[in-house]
């Protein structure tokens, strides 16, 4: 295909993909009241544990425009979650007819794989939320109020979920360097000690909590999917040293 048209073709897919991502953004204005209790949830639930400590909390919005931003910076990210499903295959198809048939197969395996952790990384993430919320207010003096604004209440959610769903994508990462060669599961072994280690210091960087029952909840996940992607990378690898050795003929010898 002459470059004009690939060019086209990518001016059409960023157009239906941009559009998508608009009508997304649509949706959830008009639905923001529901996405806004889904995301105040957590805070909600632990208002009567921090009024029984004598805290008192209260997210506020500030500013004049302060309300709008929130809920159209709300509503885009919303959109783009929305509208992933679309603008995802719009990358895809465009990627398509480039890869060979074996690249085709594991790209739609590390799809089917890597939205599934994803998406339970933020689940992890949400469900423990309301504890790492009520840790760190739980810190505020007696005699103060805690007033939370809504803009950094949000950005404090996002990045609790956007870390918790790349850290689920570890197992993944490990088991495809693995089938690529770079790395082999005795490798793996060799490393755990290192490994787990640099897993907890990640999680106490990354949580943006900075408490440790956070940490903890993000480092132990990270460790039990490392340890089950180091299983199948030793798997992968006696099967391959399996095949490898079906291959020689009686005659020459193996490598092993």
């Amino acid at each position: 295909m002459p470059l004009l048209d690939h060019l086209r073709e990518l001016r059409t897919r960023v157009f239906r993909a941009a559009l998508a991502v608009a009508v997304g953004t649509v949706l959830a204005f008009v639905f923001y009241e529901q996405l806004l209790d889904f995301l105040t949830r957590p805070y909600t639930q632990i208002e009567p544990e921090l009024a029984d400590q004598g805290i008192d909390t209260n997210l506020v919005i500030t500013g004049i425009g302060g309300a709008f931003q929130f809920q159209l910076k709300i509503s885009v990210v919303a959109g783009i979650v929305i509208s992933s499903p679309v603008w995802l295959w719009q990358l895809w198809a465009f990627v398509l007819p480039a890869l060979h048939r074996n690249e085709r197969k594991w790209a739609l395996l590390l799809t089917a794989v890597g939205f599934p952790l994803f998406a339970a990384g933020v689940a992890l993430a949400y469900v423990i939320l309301p504890k790492a919320i009520l840790v760190l207010i739980g810190f505020v003096p007696e005699g103060f109020a805690s007033l939370v604004s809504g803009a950094e209440y949000y950005d404090f959610v996002l990045r609790m979920m956007l870390v918790f769903g790349v850290a689920a994508e570890i197992p993944l990462v490990v088991v495809m360097l693995n089938r690529l060669g770079a790395v082999s599961g005795a490798q793996l072994v060799r490393a755990r000690p290192w490994t787990v280690i640099g897993l907890f210091v990640f999680a106490a960087v990354a949580t943006p909590s900075t408490d440790p029952l956070t940490m903890l909840f993000l480092a132990v996940p990270m460790t039990a999917l490392y340890l089950v992607s180091e299983i199948i990378a030793r798997v992968t690898d006696r099967r391959r040293a399996s095949a490898a050795g079906d291959d020689l003929a009686d005659d020459e010898l193996s490598p092993l």
